[in-house]
């Protein structure tokens, strides 16, 4: 009976494991607090403006990066409330469109203020409404900024530069990536009282999410000119992504090291404390479910990482910052080049941008699992060219491949039903005995030869590769909006007839009366309802893992059917 008290541990930790991850979505939201209710601050404006007499930007990256045109948001709420409002400086609008994005650029600081991705629409039934990933709106802003900081001043230097405050001017205002060419350039142009020009460059590629960001410092005066860049991720903790309620995944800030690797640093944490931390070859990201916009600097410099929260606009900033002070000598340029990266969690698009870029696709701690099951699915996929069929193959090879360890736990299953009848007049006869009930049964496995253990270790390896499965099949944005069959058009979302979550309770279910009853009459009941339980779980679920679950189940039934007849006729003979 340990076996199915494993089973019973199993499916309740499972049960748990839902529930925490529903729990920890709930807290997520909580931990946005704001404000205490009654106490309206109103939004400052603030003006354009160059850098100041010590060399530092109006509003540093340490302080508050927003301004306002407009009334404060309703302090009391955890999140800002449905309405519509800048909160930005506006200026000229500048519209950039490839193949694959929509794009709008302001000129207050050339900040992003709006992306959409053309090749991910919003929903499956609306193909020509792409997904709004940036916005600069309330209550889902989502913005891109970038300009530069001094430390100094002084008789033989210009530390005057733009930051995300200052107007910068434009050729035009419209660009559409011609169809007879692989790139497009977007400049913009500030010039310093002093004489210095900048000019930041936004390059477009065709068929990528990739943007190179080019800020080119030419010193035409007689003086040297020092300064830093930045380049920061603000957002509220709202986004456009449709999930199940039932289903968490992690929304918010990371950033990457060579030495920590991958870091999340949510909403609570920029709360709580402010981020500031040196970092060679890494880069700072805002990522929510399939999602993400990144800002990933040069290799070989060292940036300062810091993080920001100002609860009266209920905006998190995430960014870095020049450690080191660049100096232009007069007639001289310098070009400060960074990448920007807004699109879906493609994960051989972004090994290609930086290093650890890929781990956005947020398979936890069994990373090294997950990754090369995702790897098999897509080779699968490649082959038979639906997610739906992938993942069903995926599922027989992975059940291949468990083939002995599963066989190894149904014999043992298979014993223990044999022996059943014998063990239930052991119950009725040791009543009142516990001990000699247990001498007894340990007894009867002795001469039976049966491990009461036999079958826990193989269900427990095979733990780790299904969760990783889970990690895989949830994380995939491949999976978003990707049909199956017939009534399943999205793999992604609920299966809508709820056929595929009844069919997992159905095999469930059969599987229950495939393994011996538990002889505890309160165990047995429970088992009992789990498939009902299971099944309500999983009607909120994503199909494609709903599929994996029936596939999987199916073929557990198929081999065990097959082990416990063949251990009973050999009982027989």
């Amino acid at each position: 009976m340990e076996q199915q008290r494993l089973l019973l541990f199993v499916a309740l930790a499972f049960i748990v494991f839902l529930m925490f991850d529903a729990w920890q979505q709930d807290q997520a939201a909580k931990k946005v607090a704001t404000t205490p209710a009654g106490q309206v601050q109103s939004a400052p404006t603030t003006t354009t403006s160059s850098a100041n007499t010590n060399g530092e930007v109006p509003v540093a990256p340490e302080q508050s990066t927003v301004t306002s045109t407009a009334s404060a948001i309703q302090p009391s709420s955890t999140v800002p409330t449905e309405q519509t409002r800048d909160i930005f400086k506006q200026g000229q609008t500048i519209h950039v469109v490839t193949d694959v994005l929509d794009v709008t650029i302001n000129t207050v600081g050339g900040d992003i203020r709006q992306l959409k991705l053309l090749d991910y629409p919003q929903k499956l039934n609306e193909p020509d409404n792409p997904f709004l990933l940036m916005n600069e709106t309330l209550p889902r802003v989502f913005v891109a900024q970038s300009g530069f900081t001094g430390k100094r001043a002084d008789a033989n230097s210009i530390i005057a530069a733009p930051n995300h405050l200052d107007i910068y001017k434009t050729e035009r205002t419209n660009y559409v990536l011609d169809e007879s060419k692989d790139s497009m350039d977007v400049n913009l142009y500030w010039t310093s009282k002093d004489g210095v020009q900048f000019t930041k460059t936004y390059t477009f590629y065709r068929g990528s999410h990739k943007i190179d960001v080019k800020q080119k410092v030419e010193n035409k005066t007689t003086k040297i000119w020092r300064g830093n860049t930045y380049y920061q991720l603000q957002r509220t903790q709202v986004s456009e992504v449709d999930q199940s309620q039932f289903i968490y995944t992690y929304m918010g800030g990371v950033i990457f090291s060579p030495d920590e690797r991958y870091e999340k640093i949510d909403f609570g944490e920029m709360q709580e404390s402010n981020l500031k931390r040196d970092i060679r070859g890494g880069w700072a990201a805002m990522i929510q479910h399939y999602f993400l916009a990144a800002w990933v600097p040069e290799k070989d410099k060292t940036e300062t990482y810091y993080t920001n929260y100002k609860p009266r606009n209920v905006i998190y900033t995430l960014g870095f910052r020049d450690k080191n002070e660049t100096v232009v000598a007069p007639g001289a340029d310098y070009t400060f080049n960074t990448v920007f990266y807004a699109g879906p969690k493609d994960q051989e698009a972004l090994e290609k941008i930086a290093e650890g870029l890929e781990l956005t696709v947020d398979y936890g701690v069994l990373t090294v699992i997950a990754k090369p099951i995702f790897w098999l699915l897509t080779k699968i996929h490649s082959v038979v060219g639906n997610w739906g069929w992938a993942i069903i193959f995926l599922t027989i090879l992975i059940k291949a491949l468990f083939y002995k360890l599963s066989e190894a736990s149904y014999k043992s299953m298979a014993k223990m039903r044999a022996v059943q009848p014998r063990m239930i007049a052991m119950k009725e006869r040791f009543a009142d005995d516990r001990a000699g009930m247990n001498k007894a049964m340990m007894e009867l496995y002795k001469k039976e030869k049966i491990n009461p253990l036999g079958g826990c270790l193989p269900i427990l390896v095979q733990i780790p590769v299904f969760i990783a499965l889970y990690w895989v099949l949830l994380e995939s944005v491949e999976l978003r909006q990707a049909p199956w069959i017939l009534w399943i058009k999205d793999m992604s979302a609920e299966d809508p007839y709820y056929i595929l979550p009844l069919l997992m309770g159905v095999s469930m279910f059969i599987q229950q009366k495939l393994n011996p009853a538990p002889l505890d009459p309160i165990q047995a009941k429970v088992m009992m309802m789990l498939p009902i339980v299971f099944t309500i779980f999983f009607m909120f679920f994503p199909a494609g893992l709903v599929l994996y679950w029936v596939v999987n189940n199916i073929l557990s039934i198929a081999q065990q059917w097959y082990i416990t007849n063949k251990v009973m006729k050999e009982k027989k003979a």
